[in-house]
């Protein structure tokens, strides 16, 4: 469905945690990321709470779809296709996003394309450096997920390599934050205090770095709890706790880690390219070690501007206009939401009758549609 104006237009919605993201792309062009943010209503309960994220979406929903339609200088009739992340994420959260999705793609009679949140991470970078390479490697540190993702094509074949055994990157920044009453969320406030510090002044254990351990997994409970008991040993004794110091080692211990496995990933399976994403991605020093040791291996490294790793619906219409421009085939309207989606399910295609013709993958011209209903909610 690509035109001469550049590629599929595409809007896409991302709701699996505590932000409404509307974007809209025209292939691999970003025309509008809107964003409606429920992270201050959290901050209090020093995490997200699925139920107020839920509601946030529900009210943040129409106002947000509209600022990106003005933001694009685009009617939603304009468009080729709705994509939504479908999972995972949290349950209540995704299906305000999915139904959403379904309403505007049913009444508009556009195809409507139920995509996976993980696949969108790493599509986004397409907005910032143009098509992915294939095969793509891909290092998705946030605050639910740590994974190392082979990505031979991106609508179609993720292969996760490895992953976390216990708490993400992101929840593990999160929890320190917390016991040193930084507040959250932790990520960003703890990159700032470790500019300050000294990332030697305290070496921290390396979760799963030994010999016998699962090469390419990852688990920061361990060093979770080893910075805890240091902070705790400190105050026990009356003594100062050094922020900036305990701050910059336990970043160092994360970002060592990660960057380590991910250019080993690099190596071992020939791929000449490492992307990352995610909102730790955003980190400072992940991105510096990263481009450090991606340099020297000779790797190339592709991390897209900060506000696209974090969670947003760019990413979201990045993939879907993914889809469109590959003809991968639409979802089908009892899409549903669902919260543990595997990756390997870059996209969530619909189910069509065996006896199909061949080449059938959806109804676009949707002729159920009310063209009076079109007209009055959207002319």
């Amino acid at each position: 469905m690509a035109d001469s104006r550049g590629g599929p237009l595409v809007l896409g919605i991302e709701t699996s945690c505590d932000e409404t993201g509307v974007g809209i792309v025209r292939g691999h062009t970003l025309l509008a990321d809107a964003v409606a943010s429920s992270v201050d209503e959290h901050a209090r309960f020093g995490g997200v709470v699925p139920e107020v994220a839920s509601r946030a979406h529900l009210e943040a929903m129409v106002p947000t779809i509209q600022r990106a339609l003005k933001e694009a200088g685009v009617a939603a009739s304009d468009l080729d296709g709705i994509a939504v992340t479908a999972g995972p994420g949290l349950a209540g959260a995704l299906l305000v996003g999915v139904s959403a999705a379904k309403a505007y793609a049913y009444a508009l009679g556009k195809p409507l394309y139920g995509v996976n949140h993980l696949a969108s991470h790493i599509c986004v970078d397409q907005l910032e450096h143009g098509a992915l390479p294939e095969p793509t490697m891909a290092l998705l540190v946030s605050g639910g997920h740590s994974s190392l993702l082979l990505a031979p094509d991106i609508t179609s074949d993720v292969r996760p390599l490895g992953s976390t055994i216990d708490d993400a990157a992101g929840e593990a920044f999160d929890k320190i934050a917390r016991v040193l009453n930084l507040g959250f969320p932790g990520g960003p406030v703890i990159d700032r205090y470790a500019r300050e510090g000294n990332p030697d002044a305290i070496r921290f254990p390396r979760g799963l770095t030994g010999p016998r351990d699962p090469v390419y997994d990852f688990s920061f409970s361990g060093l979770k709890t080893a910075v805890a008991r240091w902070i705790e040993a400190k105050r026990a004794a009356g003594e100062e706790v050094p922020v900036a110091d305990v701050s910059a080692s336990f970043q160092e211990a994360v970002v060592d880690v990660l960057t380590r496995k991910a250019v080993r990933a690099c190596k071992d399976n020939g791929v000449d390219h490492l992307m990352i994403g995610g909102g730790v991605a955003a980190n400072s020093r992940l991105r510096a070690m990263a481009e450090r040791r991606c340099e020297d291996a000779g790797i190339t490294l592709r991390v897209p501007r900060p506000k696209l790793c974090t969670d947003n619906g760019a990413m979201v219409a990045a993939l879907g206009a993914e889809m469109v421009a590959r003809n991968r085939p639409a979802s089908a309207w009892d899409l549903s939401a669902d919260s543990s989606l595997p990756v390997t399910e870059p996209h969530v295609p619909g189910e069509f009758p065996e006896d199909a013709p061949a080449g059938h993958t959806h109804h676009h011209d949707h002729d159920h549609v009310h063209e009076m209903s079109k007209h009055n909610l959207y002319s």
